[in-house]
């Protein structure tokens, strides 16, 4: 196998910290101290830790995606099935008994939306393509006649990703994964049903 440079290394050590800890939380000095490697090294590869943290998001956000793909884009399954077990998928990664808890997208959105633009406007558009993933699968679910015709993917795709993230933000302040199981319940036996109400423009319908 082979090895791993010291900008490679650097990325995976410093994003399972920031998952952890935070950006603000996790400072340089922790940065190099785990990964056992020396400034100047650090400043070879990474104008700043702004510019490290970017990086981290980008190899967070590229595994997301990769999970993302191998569950959600599997049409040998219907679409709100595959739906259903990748947000189980991530309950399972992110909940409670996960790894590390919580979602770095969410952690860097509190920390860093009023001091960094250039994270701000990373973390904004990963959501962003992270809705337009869930949005495709739900067009899939309309064509398929598992939702009603009226729906709107990206209004949908958007409310369960707020929803989801607020879930996961109760599970962390009450450590429990009832919030997530709440969000399970209401999203997939309540929501996206072939009863359900939800018009064009995410309004309940009358």
């Amino acid at each position: 196998m082979a090895t791993k440079s010291t900008r490679e290394h650097l990325i995976d050590t410093g994003l399972k910290l920031m998952h952890q800890n935070g950006y603000n939380a996790t400072g340089l000095t922790d940065i190099l101290k785990t990964a056992d490697v020396p400034k100047g090294s650090f400043y070879h590869h990474f104008g700043s830790k702004e510019d490290f943290a970017a990086a981290a998001l980008e190899r967070y956000g590229m595994r997301e995606r990769e999970h993302a793909a191998a569950v959600l884009n599997d049409t040998t399954i219907p679409p709100l099935k595959r739906l259903r077990r990748y947000f189980n998928d991530l309950a399972r990664t992110y909940g409670q008994k996960g790894a590390i808890p919580g979602c770095m997208m969410g952690r860097f959105s509190l920390e860093i939306a009023e001091a960094s633009p250039q994270l701000r406007k990373q973390v904004g558009a990963t959501f962003d393509h992270w809705q337009h993933t869930i949005a495709a699968v739900i067009q899939q679910a309309v064509k398929q006649k598992e939702l009603p015709a009226a729906t709107d993917p990206e209004s949908l795709a958007g409310f369960l990703l707020n929803s989801w993230e607020g879930a996961l933000l109760r599970s962390q302040v009450a450590k429990s994964n009832a919030p997530l199981e709440t969000f399970m319940h209401y999203a997939f036996d309540r929501l996206l049903t072939k009863q359900s109400k939800v018009k064009a423009g995410g309004k309940p319908g009358k």
